[in-house]
């Protein structure tokens, strides 16, 4: 009778456990997107491991990357005096301190780094495919989209561009699950952006949307807390050129009227050489640029806020340094990704120049940005496919600069007419 009750009881806890398991197999397959996404991590990343195995290195900065490091190892402290093959060193000191370990870890040798980079475009791509699951924005089948670009794997695997630092960013961005740790996340997330502008400082493209979430999400005085911390680990990290040759540092590592070659140009190459490197060019750029970026957060970031300029005169008169922490909110994922994604959108239409490494600074917010407008999927679906052949014409030229600057264009004006604003 004890054996009877015995392999009864057995029979029940391994029926339990079939149960079990077979329910995690339909709830798991219920959500097509987590599986999709699962599927193009591990297709991607074997893609990856094949580029690497089969395709040729294509040598452009790697070396100059190199010749840096090591002067600054050396001891040279003279931004001036760090140069390489393609010229002298314009990041700031945080890229000097990644290419270091880079070098250490590598060696200096371009398989190993291959590999490394391999592995960052794999974090990259898992966690870019982490923010499209939490937001509810894209359908499960255009997560392809996200592996389908020739010119991203290529600047990640075969050029080994410090772009590819935008896995920080793109941490920084990774949804937070727990809302309790909701403010520590905000400070974390700016000083991650800070960190990431170290080492390029495209991503300074986010600030002014960044800067209007925090604004909603945290009381003043965490802002002024953020901002000083992010200002402070600019200084920690650029503390050894600071306190030699501060003006050379700061010239060199922050300059942000550099010209670049017309030659190089994806976006303007339709533009005339002497228009091209003039400063009114660039002067009208920045307007463009400011315009758009008031426009948008006045009529869609802080639309139900009445306005960019009332949001701004209330969080001024309601809130004191000490005393706001009524007013901070719990803001929606997809508002977050969405005003990000825009402003820095809005940036990269606006860049006097945009060089094809330039491409990995806004690719993985292409689907987002497409299916928040109001275009059919069809149109959506042309318009990336368009835009990813405009960036894979080399060299360009005046009808594929012009084409992309058009696409542009037509993402933007999408993006005005029809994107849904959530708070």
């Amino acid at each position: 009778m004890a054996v009877k009750n015995s392999t009864s009881a057995h029979a029940k806890r391994s029926r339990k456990k079939a149960a079990a398991s077979s329910s995690l197999i339909p709830k798991f397959m219920k959500n097509p997107k987590t599986t999709m996404a699962l599927a193009l991590f591990i297709i991607d990343s074997l893609l990856v491991s094949f580029i690497i195995a089969y395709v040729p290195y294509t040598k452009i900065d790697w070396d100059a990357y190199m010749s840096q490091v090591s002067g600054f190892l050396g001891g040279e402290r003279d931004y001036k005096n760090l140069k390489g093959d393609t010229g002298p060193l314009v990041y700031p000191a945080g890229f000097l301190y990644v290419y270091s370990a880079i070098q250490y870890v590598t060696g200096g040798q371009v398989f190993p780094a291959q590999i490394l980079f391999g592995i960052l475009y794999i974090i990259n791509l898992g966690i870019v495919l982490l923010i499209y699951v939490k937001t509810d924005v894209l359908p499960w089948w255009a997560l392809i989209l996200l592996c389908l670009s020739k010119r991203v794997h290529s600047i990640f695997v075969l050029r080994l561009f410090n772009d590819c630092t935008m896995v920080i960013l793109s941490v920084a961005f990774s949804p937070s699950k727990k809302e309790k740790k909701r403010s520590g996340s905000n400070f974390a997330s700016f000083f991650m952006c800070s960190a990431a502008v170290s080492i390029k400082m495209n991503v300074l493209l986010y600030a002014p949307s960044l800067f209007i979430l925090m604004l909603k999400a945290m009381s003043i005085s965490g802002v002024i807390s953020a901002l000083a911390g992010a200002a402070l680990v600019q200084i920690v990290l650029g503390l050894p050129f600071l306190l030699s040759f501060p003006i050379e540092y700061i010239s060199r590592a922050f300059n942000l009227g550099r010209i670049f070659i017309h030659f190089w140009s994806v976006n303007f190459k339709f533009v005339p050489e002497p228009i091209f490197v003039s400063k009114e060019f660039a002067l009208s750029l920045l307007i463009a640029h400011l315009v758009l970026l008031v426009l948008f957060a006045h009529y869609k970031w802080c639309k139900h806020e009445g306005g960019l300029f009332k949001f701004l005169r209330s969080r001024i008169s309601f809130c004191s340094i000490t005393s706001c922490s009524a007013w901070p909110k719990t803001l929606k994922k997809e508002h977050i990704v969405t005003t990000m994604f825009v402003g820095n959108f809005i940036g990269i239409i606006c860049a006097r120049s945009l060089h094809y490494q330039f491409y990995s600074w806004y690719f993985y917010s292409l689907p987002h940005l497409l299916w928040i407008t109001a275009f059919p999927t069809l149109l959506r679906v042309l318009i990336f496919v368009g835009v990813e052949l405009c960036w894979n014409v080399f060299p360009s030229n005046l009808y594929s600069s012009l084409l992309l600057l058009c696409l542009h264009l037509l993402i933007v004006c999408g993006l005005w007419y029809s994107m849904a604003e959530n708070p």
